[in-house]
């Protein structure tokens, strides 16, 4: 079984890649961009990920898919289908590799508790979960690395344990992590 998904020891540029895509979404996307947030494990400093870092942009008003089709036009970008309702993902390929996802998302009151989030910010406050999470992200890539979503399901335990942490700490209902 060949593994397509690399993890990749945490890079300090990651943030300024970050900065430079928001700059350009935030242009894009003008007075809609209420929130343009670093989330994913690329966020987190000393993560070990896979080289791509994901973006919520938080928008209002949250318009019809066709209208960010419209603005993320250009080659780089690809409108990915997905089955979750309440966001359109935009693949970004930046000299014909895969370098970031933009997810465009409703920002509301609920934007900054949203499970993405807890899991980042939770990451962040406990070093020892960060560094737990890193092994097994690399034997999730190892062993279910074929596709996307086997990989990240079999990271679901794993990140359900932090985010019911998380909601928890903060008062709110548990939520199963594949819920939107």
């Amino acid at each position: 079984m060949k593994s397509e998904i690399k993890i990749i020891k945490y890079d300090p540029n990651w943030i300024r890649t970050f900065e430079l895509e928001k700059s350009h979404i935030s242009s894009l996307l003008g007075e809609e961009a209420i929130s343009i947030e670093h989330i994913g494990s690329t966020s987190i400093p000393g993560q070990d990920a896979k080289p791509i870092i994901d973006i919520f942009a938080g928008v209002s008003p949250f318009q019809e898919a066709a209208h960010y089709k419209s603005l993320f036009h250009s080659e780089s970008y690809r409108y990915i289908q997905t089955d979750m309702s309440g966001r359109y993902l935009f693949s970004k390929y930046t000299s014909g590799t895969w370098s970031h996802n933009i997810h465009v998302i409703p920002f509301n009151d609920e934007f900054y508790i949203r499970n993405e989030f807890l899991l980042r910010d939770y990451l962040r406050a406990h070093p020892e979960l960060m560094q737990e999470y890193g092994k097994i992200k690399k034997i999730s890539a190892k062993n279910h690395g074929n596709t996307m979503e086997e990989y990240t399901r079999s990271k679901t335990e794993f990140i359900q344990k932090v985010i019911d942490a998380a909601r928890t700490e903060k008062g709110l209902p548990l939520q199963n992590v594949w819920e939107n």
